[in-house]
């Protein structure tokens, strides 16, 4: 079976470090979407003290990134990156399901 994202080496190398910098336990990070942005959805990620009934957990590179069960349906596909730029730095994610993104990138549709 498929994961429902996969992580890139820039990405699990960032998750370690955010985990190992927070200075307590977590059962690792959570991604899910929220309503809001220009087009509709946003992604989230945040530390994750425990792991919901009904998330799914993807462990791989050493990190263990746990899906909200409420947005699985519009993660299913998706690659979790880290970018680091000189003006900017983040997780990206590339999403096979996305319709469309609004124009600076932080929202998107299905």
């Amino acid at each position: 079976m498929q994961q429902a994202i996969q992580i890139t080496d820039a990405a699990a190398g960032r998750v370690k470090f955010l985990l190992e910098k927070r200075g307590k336990p977590a059962a690792g990070v959570k991604v899910g979407v929220k309503k809001g942005g220009c087009s509709g959805l946003a992604y989230i990620i945040e530390y994750a003290d425990d792991i919901g009934k009904f998330d799914e957990v993807v462990e791989d590179k050493g990190v263990k990134v746990i899906i909200d069960a409420k947005a699985a349906i519009y993660l299913i596909g998706t690659t979790m990156d880290f970018v680091e730029e000189k003006m900017k730095s983040g997780f990206v994610f590339v999403n096979p399901n996305e319709k469309g993104r609004c124009g600076c990138g932080e929202s998107f549709h299905v």
